[in-house]
């Protein structure tokens, strides 16, 4: 069992954060390699607004939107932030020189790996919730009873729905910072 959550729940998290790491250094490295090294200066602007756009289904599911279809925009959601998150990081790339940047992206890092948490987390809930009722259906319990007995699961269930309480502050604070850093760039730019 603990390999299957390893190989099913733990691994994928890893590859995805590991993913994005890898991918925003090979792109870095491959623009300053071009000599191409200012593109990434400008990658900061497509990826901010990929961000923005994935917002879509948190609009969605609060009701401040009403088309599209939810499970559509959460994949959406999910593709759009991390290639966001991606372009991001590659704006970023291996320079120290501003501490607002880099708390913005400290922020968007922790926000993309409470996402992936709660994607993960809430998963393997479902999964869980899903397997005992069916066991519990196959050993010929009535529907009631299964309700009475998986009671607590499906309290567990909602409890780790709750994740989005931490989700979006963390997110809050990335906007925040993000947004602070882009004023920051037009109060400091050198309008020539």
């Amino acid at each position: 069992m603990q390999v299957r959550i390893l190989r099913l729940d733990v691994l994928p998290f890893l590859g995805a954060l590991a993913a994005l790491g890898a991918v925003a250094l090979l792109c870095d490295g491959l623009l300053h390699l071009l000599q191409l090294g200012w593109i990434g200066r400008y990658l900061g602007i497509p990826g901010t607004l990929l961000i923005l756009v994935s917002l879509g289904y948190s609009l969605r599911k609060r009701g401040l939107i009403h088309h599209g279809n939810p499970s559509t925009l959460l994949r959406l959601h999910e593709r759009l932030a991390w290639v966001g998150s991606l372009l991001v990081l590659v704006h970023a790339g291996i320079h120290f020189n501003a501490l607002l940047a880099w708390l913005a992206i400290g922020a968007m890092l922790i926000n993309v790996i409470s996402g992936l948490t709660g994607k993960y987390l809430l998963k393997r809930a479902r999964q869980r919730l899903a397997g005992a009722r069916e066991q519990l259906r196959v050993d010929g319990v009535a529907s009631d009873s299964a309700d009475a007995q998986l009671h607590s699961d499906s309290l567990t269930l909602d409890l780790v729905k709750q994740w989005r309480i931490v989700h979006f502050p963390i997110a809050f604070a990335f906007g925040v910072l993000a947004l602070a850093h882009i004023l920051s760039i037009f109060v400091f730019w050198s309008w020539r």
